[in-house]
């Protein structure tokens, strides 16, 4: 992809193969494995996650919805705002009081992409990175 493109919500509908590194503060680290669909609807698109998140010695299914606007707009599925997608990549933040949740989306290599979560505060200290791919089979 190159620097100036802009990319839409479009872009982002169908399957995706998603691979995510989780590195806590203390050391642990955590994986999920699975993937991501945009499907489309009236305005917008839902963001349906799902795969195996590995904690430890232990591994169990997990899920996670999320509403896109046009605009690249995310929102919680109870409908509070979440982020806004920078459509070139670039930083986004979020305040969840008391932990600050700061993101830097990669789209250099489009289709493939990452997006890198730091997340810090009293309750919260980790690093998740999560690799994107379209789906493939």
């Amino acid at each position: 992809m190159e620097a100036t493109m802009t990319l839409s919500l479009a872009d982002f509908l169908g399957r995706w193969r998603v691979d995510r590194d989780i590195a806590h503060g203390d050391g642990s680290r955590g994986r999920f494995i699975g993937t991501a669909e945009w499907v489309p609807g009236e305005a917008g698109a839902d963001y349906v996650e799902r795969g195996v998140l590995q904690v430890g010695a232990g591994s169990f299914q997990a899920e996670r919805t999320y509403r896109w606007g046009p605009g690249l707009d995310v929102y919680f599925e109870d409908g509070r705002f979440f982020h806004a997608v920078p459509p070139e990549g670039g930083d986004a933040a979020h305040w969840c009081d008391p932990d600050q949740y700061d993101v830097a989306y990669d789209f250099t290599c489009w289709p493939e992409w990452t997006a890198r979560w730091q997340v810090r505060g009293p309750r919260k200290d980790y690093v998740m990175t999560s690799r994107y791919a379209p789906f493939t089979g």
